[in-house]
């Protein structure tokens, strides 16, 4: 399983996510070019110590990350045809949150080999990114039964 950053523009967001990531032991891809630099203090502020713990992959662009080929790649998106919760997920997925600012463009969308929603109530636009990675990272870990055995 894995957490894939499609060009992530809000340093804390990314941070909140490589931290989970390292918690639930998922390894990240980070597609680039991302709004800031992974330096930043404001991503490291909200990783804490865990940023050295995630197993993290920089990609320089869309196409450098498709040459990786994952399994299957899975879209977490308000336009989604699936809710996250009903869906099948496999070990081998990989998991995508898109730009806080715009999601992914078309051709991302397109090359998913599914498109999730989080349900929630009407009129609402969206859940912030790494709150919906939470919920169907979690899920995907309970169904395939990939949650680390921990003390918490």
């Amino acid at each position: 399983m894995r957490l894939v950053l499609f060009q992530p523009d809000i340093p804390q967001n990314a941070g909140a996510l490589m931290r989970l990531a390292a918690c639930l032991g998922v390894a990240v891809d980070v597609i680039e070019p991302c709004g800031f630099a992974l330096s930043d203090r404001r991503m490291k502020r909200a990783g804490l110590d865990y940023l050295d713990l995630a197993a993290v992959t920089r990609h320089r662009s869309w196409t450098a990350y498709r040459a990786t080929a994952p399994e299957r790649l899975l879209l977490l998106t308000t336009a989604g045809d699936i809710r996250h919760c009903d869906f099948l997920y496999n070990p081998g997925d990989s998991l995508m949150v898109g730009r806080e600012s715009a999601g992914v463009p078309q051709e991302v969308h397109d090359a998913c080999d599914a498109r999730l929603r989080i349900p929630m109530r009407s009129g609402l636009r969206s859940l912030n990114v790494a709150t919906a990675a939470a919920l169907a990272l979690g899920e995907a870990l309970r169904q395939t039964g990939l949650f680390p055995e921990g003390e918490a």
